[in-house]
């Protein structure tokens, strides 16, 4: 069972910058493809984007896209999502998630099969 734990999210004024990360308790964590969702109240859960095994393939929401950036570091078991120009529609619970197929990019939140209990991002204007 991999475990995962986001944090870095809070509270930022429109145009400003978060950085998320997101530890995996698992150390076959470079096999997973990472992803991040959101969620805001009321609202289904959202693709964000989503990165390989390897690093080398992204992929975003087109309403995140030039303005937020997935990477990883397999040696820490970590995934980031620095975002950028933050809007007040970025306001979300932020969770990431993991895939046992580690060199596909699925936007659908039911191939990912494990999930953080997720950081609250709060952009006011």
């Amino acid at each position: 069972q991999v475990q995962l734990v986001e944090s870095g999210g809070g509270s930022v004024q429109a145009g400003g910058s978060l950085r998320l990360s997101c530890v995996a308790s698992d150390r076959t964590f470079s096999d997973y493809a990472m992803a991040w969702f959101r969620q805001a109240p009321g609202k289904e859960r959202e693709f964000v984007g989503a990165i390989v095994w390897s690093g080398g393939r992204t992929y975003y929401a087109d309403s995140v896209k030039g303005r937020f950036t997935i990477s990883r570091d397999n040696a820490k078991n970590t995934v980031y999502l620095q975002m950028n120009s933050l809007k007040p529609e970025d306001t979300a619970v932020y969770h990431c998630a993991a895939s046992v197929y580690g060199g596909s990019i699925s936007l659908r939140a039911i191939r990912y099969d494990y999930w953080g209990q997720g950081t609250q991002v709060t952009v006011s204007s």
